[in-house]
């Protein structure tokens, strides 16, 4: 989840000011990669789990963002997501993060254009910025998924990015929902719901594309409707095109949704009979993507989190 062209959670509100200290910092690490940025400038938003966001204008008015690693294991996935940015770049008609400085201690880019579609304000609510029921809506994130999903795959293959066939799809997600239910106490009324759509095999795709893996307003800068930039590949990957279909499913009409799926296959996109059932099952694992992250750091607050969403006391 990002704040405006960065790698964070949601923004809660704008980007905080910092202190003169962490103003110097930040500063001294610029210019150490050739960037003079104007301290006064600088605003951070310290949501991330991954990075230290930062926005700030340089001394020539270009406007930037900084992320800056939290953690030694962030650097290798990024190394992929910044391959992976240059290779797709070319074939998108909306933009995509530049990264102009890329070292084991900071990423920088240019601040692309538009604004969050989705934010979450001071009080920890969503504030939505546009209508996603909208057409205009419905054409420009069909039309941008078409664009992505029709990307020979051959283009980022050698970015590293993880490639799956139809067949490992499933079987992961199996594997997935498995290590979870090992581990939590999981709802018996999810457990037979997944079940049965991991024995199905009309929900399952029989291809597999280039995918952004969490495009959902958050991640859009938009004038109006209308998309401009798309944030945060970290989970980029050639899979299931419904995982980026499976948020704005849970988020629209069945009306808004179908009218996405038309310009997303007028413009090549390619999609089966119960896809859009398929959507909403997909959605309904985020529990279990929690679970997983959860065992991954180990932190109470996800633990705790995912115990919850997971249902253990049915």
């Amino acid at each position: 989840m990002s704040d405006p062209n960065g790698a964070s959670p949601i923004r809660k509100g704008s980007p905080m000011p910092i202190t003169s200290t962490d103003a110097t910092a930040i500063r001294e690490l610029a210019q150490a990669h050739g960037l003079d940025i104007v301290p006064e400038t600088i605003a951070v938003n310290e949501l991330g789990l991954d990075f230290q966001v930062a926005i700030a204008e340089a001394v020539d008015g270009q406007s930037w963002v900084l992320r800056i690693p939290r953690r030694p294991d962030v650097t290798d996935r990024a190394a992929v997501e910044g391959r992976f940015l240059s290779a797709i770049a070319p074939h998108l008609s909306v933009a995509v993060p530049d990264w102009r400085v890329h070292t084991a201690e900071l990423i920088a880019y240019p601040l692309l254009p538009g604004e969050p579609g989705l934010t979450i304000d001071d009080q920890g609510q969503p504030q939505w910025h546009f209508d996603v029921e909208a057409d205009e809506y419905a054409q420009s994130l069909g039309d941008f998924l078409a664009e992505l999903h029709t990307v020979d795959p051959a283009v980022v293959r050698a970015s590293g990015i993880t490639e799956h066939s139809p067949a490992e799809v499933r079987q992961r997600k199996r594997d997935d929902i498995a290590r979870v239910v090992a581990e939590f106490d999981v709802a018996r009324s999810l457990r037979d719901r997944w079940n049965a759509w991991l024995d199905d095999d009309s929900y399952w795709p029989t291809l597999t594309v280039v995918t952004h893996g969490e495009v959902y307003p958050a991640h859009q800068l938009m004038d109006g409707a209308r998309n401009l930039s798309i944030l945060d590949w970290t989970t980029a990957a050639i899979g299931d095109p419904a995982r980026d279909f499976m948020i704005h499913h849970a988020s629209v009409s069945a009306e808004a949704f179908n009218a996405t799926i038309k310009h997303y296959v007028d413009n090549g996109g390619r999609v089966w009979p119960r896809f859009a059932e398929h959507c909403g099952e997909l959605f309904s694992t985020s529990p279990v993507e929690l679970g997983l992250y959860a065992l991954q750091t180990g932190n109470s607050d996800h633990l705790e989190a995912a115990i919850t969403q997971l249902d253990s006391t049915e």
